[in-house]
């Protein structure tokens, strides 16, 4: 049992577009969203039960093949690593919606039934329709809904590199949020294999290994909990830590990533990047790179080199397409010769 964290992430009704982007989104905060989507034929049907809402979905079905993960029952739906982190502890196989659609709705008296779930099921590949029987709230219509079903499941500590509105369809969710500041203090996990490709954390909640993970009691003091009902939506900022547990036998959710920064803008290929340059480098050198990384990166005047002529900053000047073009063929022929 994961006990509450002392803050709570504060709710706010009757929300519109407007006040979201006015009120809520400037403050870069998670927030709960009460009855965002309660009006949705989706959440209708969940309330009328477990099958209206499958055969809701059903009727949006391609048929084409969904990544379907399952646990074996001792582990009660924790989608995680094997004990000595050389593989992942459940299953993942090829199936369709409707496939796992009929396995909950067959299990929901099971007891100990196995942890099953499809996850991130894109709606304009797999469920067609669905987004214009449930119009996505707050946002534009080019924003997809990606499906997340399943029975009590629980998704490890992780962040996105995008901005998420998470809308509970059918079943409650118990959220716990960290924000991005606290990082150092999860304990993130190997960047090269994770459980569905988001970094995690290795600090398990249900059990915190404080002999292990000493810094983790920083980051709890910073958690804060949000529980969504059926209707109910939750805005997670960007590449904030949040841990989801599902907490009924029939589970759906639909969630919204954006991300408004250009896509030429790729800051995870920089992170592994100073990780192999700069990280290991002797102390005083890795002292004075941290010093050009507060010039030219992090420091107060960004960009950096406005004392140029608009003509002559090079890099050093405001990013666009076309300059992050000539960098990307810079660093690929640089990263190309042999050291």
């Amino acid at each position: 049992m994961i006990p509450d964290p002392d803050r709570r992430t504060p709710v706010f009704e009757a929300v519109t577009r407007e006040l979201f982007e006015r009120d809520i989104r400037p403050l870069t905060r998670p927030a709960i969203l009460k009855g965002l989507v309660s009006h949705w034929p989706a959440v209708e049907s969940g309330r009328r039960s477990e099958a209206a809402l499958a055969d809701h979905i059903r009727a949006f079905d391609t048929g084409k093949p969904v990544r379907v993960v399952s646990t074996e029952p001792a582990l009660q739906g924790r989608f995680f690593y094997n004990d000595d982190l050389t593989a992942l502890n459940f299953a993942q196989r090829p199936g369709t919606v409707s496939e796992v659609l009929d396995r909950l709705l067959a299990d929901l008296d099971v007891t100990d039934a196995p942890g099953l779930a499809v996850q991130a099921a894109p709606e304009p590949d797999i469920l067609p329709g669905f987004g214009a029987a449930n119009p996505p709230p707050l946002l534009g219509r080019d924003t997809f809904a990606r499906l997340w079903i399943g029975n009590a499941v629980t998704v490890q500590t992780h962040h996105d590199l995008y901005e998420n509105i998470a809308c509970a369809v059918a079943g409650r969710r118990r959220f716990i949020l960290f924000p991005p500041s606290r990082t150092r203090d999860l304990y993130v996990g190997p960047f090269e294999t994770t459980p569905a490709g988001a970094l995690v954390s290795m600090v398990k909640l249900e059990a915190p290994d404080h002999a292990r993970f000493p810094r983790f009691a920083d980051a709890w003091a910073e958690a804060e909990l949000a529980e969504l009902e059926p209707g109910d939506a939750l805005y997670i900022p960007y590449m904030w830590w949040h841990h989801v547990r599902s907490l009924d036998a029939f589970s759906v959710l639909a969630n919204y990533w954006w991300n408004p920064a250009p896509a030429y803008l790729a800051p995870m290929p920089a992170l592994i990047h100073a990780m192999m340059a700069v990280r290991d480098l002797p102390a005083d050198q890795r002292a004075a790179w941290a010093g050009m990384f507060e010039a030219f990166v992090f420091g107060p005047e960004t960009p950096a080199g406005r004392h140029l002529p608009p003509g002559r900053q090079g890099i050093q000047g405001p990013m666009d397409a076309a300059a992050a073009a000539q960098v990307r063929e810079i660093l690929a022929r640089t990263l190309s010769q042999p050291q």
